[in-house]
């Protein structure tokens, strides 16, 4: 249950209403399915696509950081029509079920070519001109899919269900049974990469990551599919379509989602690169990174037992702050240990330090998971309750568009330091310089940490509290009844006015 503190004292959120007996609407198969669509979305291998684009298909690096500027044109323009489309969507499937339909294929045969580069333009140089248009345009074609696809299901999942309690829920069970088997592609790849590159194995890398990364792209498909079949909204969006206006007016008066994007804004600032780099071109070998992770492994799962317990004693404001602080300030140790006489290149004392950061980082690891999707959900129903519809498309392209400018921005960036910093594409591993080694270490560990800091600041400012939280869902529950009542007593002109007064706020609970 959420919770919320309320003159100081920490209160437990408890429904109001009953929605209708507090119910599961969701069933079994229909859970099973749920579980299965959330564990599609982490079904790869993306841990490693730094590695394939370093050192396989060998793009350089001052051309991503100009494919991420135009990209990012391309977004502004096709984002913005793609908000629209989707909120203004009504079809007898529902608002968002097409597009997972018809996102969801695209993005499984681009993904397919996107594994075959290498064979397309084997012993290309990193600025071959046609293998770069070719990776471009890939790339935008993808981001368009992806974009219908992830407003799409963010979208869907706040409208599974009326009932928040039974949400949590679901959140909770997708994300602990989706972890048995969502982190087996990662882990298996990560020891036959290592076979690979230490020449145990005679197998070329271009034909691993194309053998998995196919594999994984069709799995997924299979599982949103199966999802796409048997679920359904519950939540019904209003007759009438909110207006391109209106759904503008929905992010900014949206509290919840302004603090959300404020944060998330904040916090794009961060300078770094996965820590699969520092395994691989420090340690020398990817698996001790699945190695130092086995004692975390089963406190993961343990974590989720401590979610309803912390719920009852602290805010959802308290533990969305506790829960990036606590794991900042458990990387920051193990930066400042790391850089103390080259420790970072001692096994001996970095990866003994790294297995217990993770063991004391997986301990808050059911919050990370459920808090911030629990917030994402209640902000589209704080939504519906202060403007009388919802505006799922709008408000997560905005959120996307200004995470993709910044994201651009920071990838350039990015980009541009692992080339200041002296890193070699295609080397064999381990041969870096000793300077090279270091910043790679800091830009997995520490620098990140420190430059997307000030992303905490604004949670300290999330708005609501167990007695909103309580009101909005009691009359969100009796608005929900009465107008489905209309609907079904009422005749076509009366629904129509109805819904008209929702979306004007002229539609009361009384």
């Amino acid at each position: 249950m959420a919770l919320f503190k309320k003159g100081g004292k920490s209160q437990a959120f408890q429904p109001s209403v009953e929605y209708k007996g507090n119910r599961r609407y969701v069933g079994r198969a229909e859970t099973v399915a749920y579980v299965l669509n959330d564990a599609a979305a982490s079904l790869n291998i993306s841990d490693f696509y730094e590695r394939y684009i370093f050192d396989v298909v060998k793009i350089d690096f001052n051309y991503l950081a100009l494919h991420n500027i135009v990209a990012t044109i391309w977004d502004i323009i096709n984002d913005t029509f793609i908000g629209v489309i989707v909120e203004r969507t009504r079809t007898r499937w529902g608002k968002f079920k097409p597009y997972m339909l018809f996102g969801q294929i695209p993005l499984m045969i681009i993904g397919l070519f996107y594994w075959v580069i290498p064979f397309v333009f084997p012993g290309a140089a990193a600025d071959y001109l046609p293998k770069l248009i070719f990776y471009s345009i890939m790339m935008m074609v993808q981001e368009t899919a992806g974009t219908f696809t992830s407003i799409a299901n963010t979208g869907f999942m706040t409208t599974i269900t009326p009932n928040p309690v039974e949400r949590t829920r679901l959140i909770t069970m997708a994300h602990l049974l989706s972890h048995i088997f969502e982190d087996l592609p990662k882990q298996i790849f990560g020891i036959l990469y290592d076979l690979v590159i230490n020449k145990v194995v005679k197998w070329e890398l271009p034909n691993l990551f194309a053998g998995f990364g196919l594999a994984c792209a069709i799995l997924s498909t299979i599982f949103v599919m199966y999802f796409f079949t048997i679920s359904r909204e519950r939540v019904q969006q209003s007759v009438e379509r909110p207006s391109v206006i209106q759904g503008l007016k929905a992010i900014v008066n949206n509290k919840p989602v302004l603090i959300q994007v404020i944060s998330s804004f904040l916090s794009g600032f961060s300078i770094g690169k996965s820590r699969t780099n520092f395994y691989i071109d420090v340690i020398g070998s990817i698996t001790w990174k699945t190695i130092v992770g086995i004692p975390a492994f089963p406190v993961k799962f343990i974590s989720y037992s401590f979610v309803a317990p912390l719920r009852k004693r602290f805010s959802t404001k308290a533990l969305w702050i506790f829960e990036d602080a606590w794991t900042d300030m458990l990387w920051m140790v193990v930066f400042g240990i790391g850089s103390i006489n080259n420790n970072f290149m001692n096994k001996k004392v970095i990866l003994p330090m790294m297995g217990i950061e993770e063991i004391f980082e997986m301990c808050i690891y059911g919050l990370r998971r459920v808090i911030p999707n629990e917030i994402v959900n209640e902000s589209m129903d704080y939504c519906e309750w202060k403007n009388g519809y919802r505006a799922e498309a709008m408000t997560g392209v905005a959120q996307s568009l200004i995470a993709k400018l910044q994201n651009t921005v920071m990838g350039s960036i990015n980009a541009i330091v692992m080339k200041k910093i002296g890193y070699q594409q295609g080397l064999e591993i381990g041969t870096q310089t000793t300077k090279t080694k270091w910043w790679i270490f800091a830009l997995g560990t520490g620098i990140p940490i420190i430059t997307s800091s000030l992303g905490i600041i604004p949670k300290f400012f999330y708005p609501l509290n167990a007695e909103m939280r309580n009101q909005m869902y009691t009359e969100l529950q009796e608005r929900r009844d009465r107008m489905a009542k209309i609907m079904q007593e009422g005749s076509e002109e009366e629904t129509k006015l109805a819904a008209q007064a929702e979306i004007k706020g002229e539609f009361t609970n009384k």
